[in-house]
């Protein structure tokens, strides 16, 4: 098959390799995909880079994790009638070493989530780690049908599936931006209120749609935002963190006693099972019904893997896809 992997950590365009690799063979409980489109995310360019100081799992690694694709074969133990099938791929690349940049990534059946006939590849390989990230931060702690839910970077890739999401599950949506520039971005059928944090008091303006503070705040950036998050939230509120600039931010300890605040940490490899399989079902319904889409940025062929792997480290918008021949 023609794949792309690297035996070593290092700059995508010093150590991505493509080129031809033997056909892996689905064992019990497993299914093979034929890969049409694989997602890149952040943390599929941070394992290339040895980020954290972390090093290489395996001697080779296929990258990326999220996928579309057909199932086109079944180990032991999985129904046969699977094979044909369209699905959307996660975890591939989850303590594992072969992930989906190649024309045939093996996964646990679990992991290859039927696709409805109506949705895009495209959406489908852009669900899988922001979704089911997105996903664990909003209904963690539950429903939210009725409640105020603050999205921060709601333009981003799980900010605006968990935008989405909170909407579908009857949340009131409040969504925050970097900038005022970008306010004319946001989709006023899933975010009924947004603020830009270069205001001038972004606290009051959240506030003022949510006068008695907001019930649920989806943090992506737990140091820069702690304060402010402590000042709009509710007594008894959850702040559900998967992300943060400093890796040891500083946090208002007892305002947030006082305020009863649960401070929720979120990292997508080591979810319970169960939660993600609720999170792919729930992923794929929602998107079934028109209630999720994904804002597709650049495609890139497999050929030009690097250059999409260092495409999404300098950020921009829209998901970077990486298309697969077959």
């Amino acid at each position: 098959m023609l794949a792309s992997w690297y035996d070593e950590q290092g700059p995508a365009a010093d150590v991505l390799h493509v080129g031809e690799l033997p056909d892996p063979t689905a064992g019990p409980g497993e299914v093979r995909v034929r890969v049409t489109v694989s997602g890149v995310n952040p943390g599929d360019t941070k394992k290339r880079r040895g980020w954290l100081g972390s090093s290489m799992p395996y001697p080779r690694v296929i990258p990326h994790s999220d996928a579309a694709g057909v199932i086109d074969a079944v180990g032991n133990g999985v129904d046969a009638h699977r094979v044909g099938q369209r699905v959307w791929v996660y975890g591939a690349q989850s303590y594992r070493p072969f992930g989906t940049a190649a024309q045939y990534t093996v996964v646990p059946a679990d992991l290859a989530v039927p696709l409805p006939d109506h949705l895009s590849d495209e959406l489908g390989a852009g669900l899988g780690i922001p979704g089911v990230t997105a996903h664990r931060t909003v209904f963690s702690d539950g429903p939210v049908d009725g409640q105020l839910v603050l999205v921060h970077g709601v333009l981003g890739g799980v900010g605006s599936l968990a935008a989405q999401l909170a909407r579908w599950g009857g949340a009131t949506v409040i969504g925050t931006v970097r900038h005022g520039s970008d306010l004319n971005r946001l989709d006023p059928a899933v975010v009924s209120h947004a603020v830009a944090l270069d205001g001038d008091d972004p606290a009051a303006a959240i506030r003022a749609h949510a006068p008695d503070g907001v019930h649920r705040i989806i943090e992506v950036a737990l140091s820069d935002n702690a304060d402010l998050d402590n000042a709009v939230a509710a007594n008894g509120a959850v702040i559900a963190a998967y992300a943060t600039r400093d890796d040891r931010p500083l946090l208002p300890f007892w305002p947030m006693l006082f305020n009863n605040v649960t401070l929720r940490m979120l990292g997508s490899d080591d979810f319970a099972e169960t939660a993600k399989r609720q999170a792919a079902r729930d992923l794929t319904a929602a998107a079934a019904v028109g209630m999720l889409t994904v804002a597709i940025g650049d495609l890139y062929p497999l050929e030009k893997i690097a250059q999409a792997q260092d495409r999404v480290d300098t950020g921009g918008r829209g998901r970077v896809l990486v298309t697969i021949p077959n």
